[in-house]
């Protein structure tokens, strides 16, 4: 494996190609978590692994991994196997590896501040209380200025605990949003891919923002 990424590395930092981007889905490793809130990160990856016929077959910096190109644009893909808690760990490594800026790098993650299904594509922001973005933060030297792509998954109903709550798997009203959203966030990183962050940005959130408000007053 270490030669297959030297090889990589060489491709992907050569001149001749753009510059890569790298995916990162946050989420929790094992069956156990397959399916669970908190692991839209990880099925976000999935989906745009499969839309663009990636295999996510590989193992480097603690992190399923995969590689392949839109256009003439290297693209690296991984899903941190670390835990949820310490995602860090392997993103951080995933980017000074392959000398990556931040504005090449976008972290997908389950949000309770937005509805199930509803999505946002944003840039330098917190970590919002999200411990999987705490530890990217952390092991990015306290940089914060890599995109996120919000995954919304809903609030805890009444008194629920949120850990609870991130835990358990979807109902089958918010799964069917979820399964639609990963398409709109297939669609939109292809669109950052040719067109970049702000110009991205910009169409997509426009369009989420009026699926919010339609979603907001609809159960869940």
């Amino acid at each position: 494996m270490l030669n297959i990424n030297r090889v990589l590395r060489r491709c992907f930092c050569s001149t001749a190609v753009s510059r890569p981007w790298l995916f990162v889905g946050l989420g929790n490793p094992g069956d156990k978590y397959k399916g669970t809130r908190h692991n839209v990160g990880f099925e976000m990856v999935d989906a745009f692994a499969e839309s663009q016929g990636i295999s996510m077959n590989m193992t480097h910096c603690k992190a399923m991994f995969g590689h392949g190109f839109i256009g003439d644009t290297p693209l690296l893909l991984a899903k941190p196997q670390t835990y949820m808690n310490l995602s860090g760990e392997s993103a951080g490594p995933l980017a000074a590896y392959y000398k990556l800026p931040l504005n090449r790098v976008i972290v997908f993650h389950d949000d309770m501040g937005l509805p199930s299904g509803v999505l946002r594509l944003q840039n330098n922001r917190g970590h919002g209380g999200h411990n999987g973005l705490k530890s990217v933060i952390h092991n990015l030297r306290g940089n914060r200025e890599f995109a996120r792509l919000r995954i919304g998954i809903g609030r805890p109903p009444g008194q629920m605990d949120p850990k609870a709550f991130l835990l358990q798997k979807f109902n089958k009203l918010a799964r069917e949003r979820i399964d639609v959203a990963l398409q709109e966030g297939v669609e939109v990183l292809k669109l950052l891919v040719s067109k970049g962050l702000t110009e991205s940005a910009r169409r997509f959130n426009t369009e989420q923002k009026y699926k919010h408000i339609r979603l907001q007053t609809m159960p869940t």
